[in-house]
């Protein structure tokens, strides 16, 4: 059903607490069920007006009855959240994507917070969008935003593809559907000279990582020689590194994965990649030869605080085995996708990885997500993927 315009005098008020005042404040979206003092009337995926304890206006945000974030600021006034709200915001998302993104068919056209909608992700493959609704009030305003997407854009087909995790949180179930059109299974897409196969409705995220295209070109103005690239998935770092490199070993568990890897290989006419299916924490140990880069772009070791330090050995010991199998000189390349494990961690722990190794590394780049996937300086939670290039200091 399309949300019709409406005035938000009638919306439900939800009353928070000095702390949620000043998050609020401060530039942060979000407000936690623990800071709520009344909620009035307001149902699951409400927009709701929030106020102060006295009853001053915060702005608009979506409700959620379940998550521990009961309230996701859209707007810092009060104002209709509409057809006409969701159109305006689109339209900025999407003028923003025209402006940052080159040589690629395929990017993240809404990124939740970054683009002023939390709780929405928009991603696009070629004549194909697939979105992501991953809170209670995204959820309630899918069909208004699947009709806007379809005015600004035209697309061929549009999949939800809500089998995210996080969805269960908000009490929504996982399931992935054609909300227009018609969505095969994969997609060819073009991405910075390459042409990919990308697997819509079983493919990591939403079918590839866009995230990584930026870092990708960077990867490849260093590669040389031997590479090893380790969690390689559909093999977005060794297809980009190939046409540089005398050989490149890629190595993941996956098997689904790897199949699509070799795919977009032969696709592209590549054919110094040896793929290979393993578990790289068992085959690091293992090595018997040097390489003259590594490549480490593991999936997230934690998605809470808590798991901090086991995450960092798991980082730690990845590092430690690449280190060691690098020539002098080698270069690493080692991302982490975790957003509680900082820039910082991942600096500290690859330094206690290299001096365990013997190893002196200097930076050649610190790098972060794609711009499509834009970071706001007041929600740090949008800054999650952290990319270094290091290189070993010959002595």
């Amino acid at each position: 059903m399309i949300a019709k315009s409406s005035s938000a005098a009638s919306y439900p008020r939800v009353r928070v607490n000095r702390k949620a005042a000043d998050r609020a404040a401060s530039g942060h979206p979000w407000l936690f069920s623990s800071d709520v003092i009344d909620r009035e009337h307001a149902n699951p995926g409400d927009p709701v007006i929030v106020t102060t304890a006295n009853g001053r206006a915060i702005g608009v945000a979506h409700f959620s009855s379940t998550s521990q974030i009961a309230l996701r600021l859209l707007s810092n006034r009060v104002e209709p959240i509409d057809r006409e709200f969701f159109l305006r915001r689109l339209t900025h998302a999407i003028g923003h994507r025209e402006q940052i993104v080159a040589d690629s068919n395929a990017c993240r056209l809404v990124y939740s917070e970054g683009d002023l909608l939390p709780g929405l992700i928009v991603d696009r493959y070629g004549p194909y969008l697939v979105i992501q609704t991953l809170s209670q009030g995204m959820e309630r305003a899918r069909d208004t935003i699947a009709h806007c997407l379809n005015e600004l854009l035209k697309p061929t087909g549009l999949l939800a593809r809500n089998d995210a995790s996080v969805r269960r949180l908000e009490g929504l179930p996982s399931e992935t559907i054609v909300l227009s059109g018609e969505v095969p299974d994969r997609a060819s897409i073009h991405l910075n000279g390459l042409t990919l196969d990308v697997d819509l409705r079983a493919g990591q995220k939403t079918g590839a990582y866009l995230d990584q295209r930026e870092n990708y070109l960077a990867a490849s103005r260093y590669a040389h020689g031997r590479i090893l690239d380790c969690f390689t998935s559909a093999g977005g770092f060794s297809l980009h590194c190939a046409a540089r490199a005398e050989s490149i070993e890629a190595v993941d568990s996956s098997a689904s994965a790897l199949a699509i890897a070799e795919s977009n290989a032969r696709a592209n006419n590549i054919s110094n990649i040896q793929f290979r299916q393993a578990d790289v924490f068992d085959f690091l140990p293992h090595l018997d030869k040097k390489y003259s880069m590594i490549v480490l772009d593991p999936p997230a070791f934690t998605k809470s605080r808590k798991q901090l330090d086991e995450a960092a050995r798991g980082y730690k010991e990845i590092n430690l085995r690449a280190l060691k199998a690098l020539h002098p000189g080698g270069v690493l390349i080692t991302c982490s996708c975790s957003h509680h494990f900082s820039e910082a961690m991942l600096l500290e722990t690859v330094a206690a990885a290299s001096l365990e190794a013997g190893k002196t590394l200097r930076v050649l780049e610190r790098r972060t997500q794609a711009a499509d996937h834009p970071i706001l300086l007041t929600v740090p939670e949008t800054h999650y993927l952290k990319c270094l290039i290091l290189q070993i200091v010959e002595p």
